[in-house]
């Protein structure tokens, strides 16, 4: 059975992954035919296009082909502008986020919990040093315990079940759901956060290094600090033109290496000599510490700009880890708080073992049990 579908709907959804046609000549051999019109697929072959090219098969009957934008404010700049079309990776990413937050927000206001007490206190015009100290209270975040952890990998934990403890979901992944096949890029975003009073979330790209991804939580809880929804491509080099990004990667490099305690430590004579042990000391990239050299007043700009490079340089030589347990991994993808939640909610029977299932990313339930039993469910 042929089904009627536009050229242009085909081509839409092919180009919107970056394919060209002759990438998907094996895959689909009449895929060339199909978008000049000049023959209609089968509806198993239209299905296996949606699959392969990440679309809801409906989208392929529409009327003309979807602008699809991003559902909350896109931050991210080049130069002075903003970024593209955002990848299917990308919007996936974040609606699942809004699914997991709608979710939560419902499951939490069922129980009677109170709204966050923190969210949307803060205004833009208030001083960073004060919201910074002010997050590391909520938090108890302290710099001489961080300074302990012999890892950025252990730091990076402790840092998320600070936030979890207090009643933000944070997730961290590198991949859209648990599909290993579709990885995020962190050239296109390192996280976003979603305001909310119930339910405030924070997304980390799991594809940068643990270090950095230190800055971008810190730069996406100021956001919940806010009371902001934003999509970030938050970095210490980073010059955004938005007064929020601005305001944001301030107080992430105060909250995690405060001026007053860094100009203490710095050599009096090559305060770069010291980026490695500083970077130790606070856990955090050493691009972040060589920004807050800069930003402390002993380099200047262009001493900034070429030490900067020359770290990232040196950076990208460092082969980068793998593997590890899957429980603990799913637990960083789908946040403590929420797993938590969604399992004994799903136990109970309020909430459908399907829903739970592509919630959490799970296809089997002696997965979904497992995972129950690594968060301190019995069975």
């Amino acid at each position: 059975m042929r089904v009627k579908v536009k050229p242009e709907l085909l081509r839409w959804a092919r180009e919107r992954v970056g394919l060209s046609l002759v990438s998907q000549r094996k895959r689909f051999p009449h895929m060339e035919m199909w978008e000049r019109g000049e023959a209609l697929p089968t509806l198993k072959q239209l299905e296996a296009v949606a699959k392969a090219f990440f679309v809801p098969i409906g989208y392929l009957f529409l009327p003309e082909p979807p602008q699809e934008r991003i559902p909350i404010p896109d931050l991210r700049t080049i130069g002075s502008g903003p970024l593209g079309h955002p990848s299917p990776d990308l919007l996936d990413v974040l609606y699942l986020c809004q699914r997991r937050q709608a979710w939560y927000r419902e499951y939490s206001r069922s129980l009677g919990e109170p709204p966050c007490r923190f969210s949307g206190f803060v205004g833009i015009d208030a001083p960073v040093e004060e919201i910074a100290e002010r997050i590391r209270q909520a938090l108890g975040f302290d710099l001489e315990a961080r300074s302990s952890f012999a890892t950025w990998t252990e730091a990076l934990r402790r840092f998320v079940e600070q936030a979890d403890d207090l009643g933000i979901l944070v997730m961290c992944s590198s991949v859209v759901g648990n599909n290993n096949r579709r990885k995020l890029d962190t050239e296109e975003f390192r996280g976003f956060a979603l305001s909310d009073d119930y339910a405030p979330l924070v997304f980390i790209n799991g594809a940068d290094t643990k270090a950095a991804q230190m800055f971008t939580l810190a730069h996406e809880l100021a956001h919940i600090w806010l009371g902001e929804s934003a999509l970030s491509d938050a970095s210490p080099i980073s010059q955004p033109a938005q007064r929020i990004e601005k305001w944001c990667n301030r107080v992430a490099a105060e909250f995690l290496v405060p001026l007053k305690v860094l100009k203490l430590e710095l050599s009096r004579t090559d305060p770069l000599a010291d980026v490695s042990r500083l970077a130790r000391r606070f856990k955090v990239s050493s691009l972040v510490i060589i920004r807050r050299v800069y930003d402390a007043g002993r380099i200047d700009w262009d001493s900034f700009q070429q030490a900067y490079q020359e770290e990232v340089a040196r950076l990208l030589t460092i082969p980068k880890s793998s593997g590890g347990d899957f429980y603990l991994t799913q637990t960083a993808r789908v946040s403590r708080r929420f797993a938590r939640a969604l399992i004994a909610n799903t136990l109970e029977g309020q909430t459908l073992f399907r829903d739970a299932f592509q919630m959490l990313g799970i296809k089997k339930e002696q997965t979904f049990r497992e995972f129950g039993r690594n968060l301190g469910y019995t069975f």
